[in-house]
This record gives structure tokens, C-alpha cells and sequence, in this order.
């Protein structure tokens, strides 16, 4: 049986100019930190899986 810790955690999705999402993180901090480091990337909190 999986692990079920993740599944209430927030997380957060790096998304560059051209709308591939190039990075997840349960840090939001962590998360803008690499958007820095991508030219017209976003940070958007990620959509919860569908059970």
C-alpha cells in the first residue's frame, strides 16, 4: 500500500512562456525561486488529482 502523506499537501506547479510545466514543489517559496530562473515563467498552485 502507498504512502498517502502528499495527498493533502498544497502544491505548487512551474509553468514556462510556452506552458510546459517544468518544475513541482510543496514549497511555494521554492517553487518562485525557479520560475526566477526561467524567462515569463508562473508559479500556479497545482490541481488535486482526481480519485
Amino acid at each position: 500500500m502507498g504512502c498517502g502523506c502528499s495527498k493533502a499537501r498544497q502544491q505548487f506547479e512551474v509553468v514556462s512562456a510556452d506552458g510546459k510545466v517544468v518544475y513541482n514543489s510543496t514549497s511555494k517559496p521554492t517553487a518562485e525561486a525557479v520560475a526566477k530562473r526561467y524567462d515569463g515563467a508562473t508559479v500556479r498552485p497545482k490541481e488535486p488529482a482526481k480519485a
